[in-house]
């Protein structure tokens, strides 16, 4: 093992996976030059100009040349260097790489990566920080990741480039800096599979990505407070770990789901619509969603920290929920 950041971490799996398997690639802006964050740092020392292609800047080329690369049996990861970019390609992404498995009966194999670094980022603005992820939940064809932890960035980012399915790799940049164990040889994660981070019993919250840090300084200061909070980092939101979300708050009772995004249609609400469906409305005694307000990410860093979800207002939900 070797503490590492998170971005770090991303670049060690997809250095591990490009030795592995030659058919790995890399294609986006400024990727030979280590990218924007530096997680391709040193790729095209190693692996030449024909596997780290910097492109030019034109994200809807990008995505169809990844997608066209995979058909014919190469496995693009392409970086769309900040999520909000994405928008660019969306033909290419939600029209053709979802759907082609589908309408050609099986016979192409879109096996590609999407990385786009996502989430509010210090002083970005409305352009540069917003978290969408929601939309592409949406989307049938689509799986979607959502890591907040080196070592889970490491190990699902290792199941999305061996994955037969297209995977929307979401990195939160805002947590790149943060350190954490991750060994030598990485093993992958599966898709779908909550990670526990904290046990409770009183109230259980769910979250995925940026927020997560701030989820368990929360239920750090709500144990002080005599809370018990279930914590759980859903990783992936599709598929979700719904058996998971449903087992515990089917113990506590109370569900706090906590989200960086806009909390209006944000996948929060599909966390609680299910729970509600599965459990029943007689076995849950109270539930909450948590995100920001639906208004633009503000560039000044007064109004971004007023918007978005922090630990202080993550112990007051949970309390009130607790507490009535």
């Amino acid at each position: 093992m070797a503490e590492v950041t998170l971005v770090e971490a991303a670049r060690l799996a997809a250095l591990q996976e490009m030795r592995r398997d030659p058919r790995v690639w890399v294609l986006g802006e400024d990727v030979a030059h280590g990218g924007l964050f530096g997680q391709y740092r040193g790729f095209l020392d190693e692996f030449g100009a024909e596997r780290v292609v910097s492109t030019p800047i034109s994200e809807s080329t990008i995505m169809g040349a990844g997608l066209g690369a995979a058909l014919v049996g190469t496995r693009p990861i392409i970086e769309m260097r900040i999520f909000d970019f994405v928008m660019c390609a969306m033909d290419e992404l939600v029209n053709q790489i979802a759907k082609i498995r589908y309408m050609f009966g099986g016979q192409a194999k879109p096996a590609v990566v999407v990385r786009m670094p996502h989430g509010i980022w210090r002083n970005s603005a409305a352009q540069h920080s917003q978290s969408l992820e929601a939309w592409f939940t949406h989307i049938p064809g689509l799986v979607v990741v959502t890591p907040a932890t080196a070592a889970d960035t490491a190990g699902l980012l290792v199941q999305a480039i061996r994955s037969e399915d297209p995977v929307l790799f979401f990195d939160p940049k805002n947590l790149f800096p943060l350190k954490g164990d991750v060994a030598q040889t990485i093993a992958p994660i599966p898709f779908g599979v909550a990670r526990h981070a904290r046990e409770g019993s009183d109230v259980t919250i769910v979250t995925w990505s940026s927020v997560v840090p701030a989820v368990e300084e929360a239920a750090a200061t709500l144990a002080a407070r005599g809370i018990s909070a279930d914590v759980l980092d859903l990783r992936t939101l599709w598929p979700w770990d719904e058996a998971a979300v449903c087992a515990s708050v089917a113990r506590t009772k109370r569900l706090l789901v906590v989200q960086e995004a806009v909390t209006t249609t944000g996948f929060g609400a599909e966390v609680v619509s299910c729970v509600i469906e599965r459990l029943g409305p007689a076995a849950v005694k109270g539930v909450a969603r948590l995100g920001q307000p639906r208004v633009p990410v503000p560039f000044a860093p007064p109004l971004e920290d007023a918007l978005k979800p922090d630990a202080t207002k993550i112990v007051a939900a949970a309390e009130r929920l607790v507490k009535g």
